[in-house]
Order: C-alpha cells, then sequence, then structure tokens
C-alpha cells in the first residue's frame, strides 16, 4: 500500500469517525495532489507534498505572530519518515564515504542525500560535514 493509497484510506476512516482535523488536512493534501498533473504518486512524491504544506502552514503561522501546535501539522507530520538523527548520519559517513575520493567535503552531500532521502534534512548534514571538518 503506497502512502498516497494510505492518506485516501485515512481520509475515509476520519469522516467516519467525524475527525474533523484529520479530515481537513487529508483533504487539503489530496486536493493538492490533484492540481498536479499525476494521478498516481510515489511515497517520496507524497512525502515532498506533506513537507511542501507543512512548511507553508508554518510561514503562515509565523507571520500571523501565532505559536504553538496546529493540528493541521500535527496531522501531516505523522505520514513522514522518521527523520534521520545525526548519529545515524555520522555512523553511515563514517562506514560509507573515503573524503580523500573528493575534493571537499561537501561533494559528499550527493551520496548521503540519495542513501538517506526524505529522512536527512540538506542542511542538517551541511552541520554534521562542517563539524567534522573542524
Amino acid at each position: 500500500m503506497t502512502l498516497q493509497d494510505t492518506l485516501k484510506s485515512d481520509l475515509t476512516i476520519a469522516m467516519k469517525n467525524k475527525d474533523e482535523d484529520k479530515k481537513s488536512a487529508l483533504r487539503i493534501v489530496i486536493g493538492e495532489m490533484a492540481r498536479l498533473d499525476k494521478k498516481q504518486f510515489d511515497d517520496d512524491e507524497v512525502i515532498r507534498v506533506l513537507k511542501k504544506l507543512i512548511k507553508s502552514e508554518k510561514e503562515l503561522l509565523e507571520k500571523s505572530g501565532q505559536t504553538g501546535a496546529s493540528p493541521f501539522i500535527a496531522v501531516l507530520e505523522a505520514y513522514l519518515p522518521k527523520p534521520a538523527t545525526d548519529a545515524e548520519i555520522r555512523q553511515w559517513i563514517a562506514e560509507n564515504i573515503d573524503f580523500s575520493a573528493y575534493k571537499n567535503a561537501m561533494q559528499v552531500m550527493g551520496p548521503i542525500m540519495a542513501h538517506f532521502g526524505q529522512r536527512a534534512d540538506g542542511n542538517q548534514v551541511k552541520e554534521i560535514l562542517k563539524a567534522q571538518q573542524s
């Protein structure tokens, strides 16, 4: 079952359970995907849509001066994969990256991001690499 299928299934369940926060959030996600040219999305594409919506919601809350948890963000974040920890990233780098094969440490960003995919944030990886250079 793909993440897209899970979202659709969970929307049906949320409607039956009268869970307004979840129903509203999932309708927005599914609507966002419907505006794109495709009908079927792989999990990485769905995760990109989720992250984009979370980012725009956080910016909106920031601009309006609201603080605290947003039910919309909480619902969407539940569908994101567990982020990689700094320790996991450092361990993978130590086991798989030979820095002598690269002109500079930042060139290893490609293989690291390819391995971790949506689980790692580029800024997080940059900070780890900067710390290792020091």
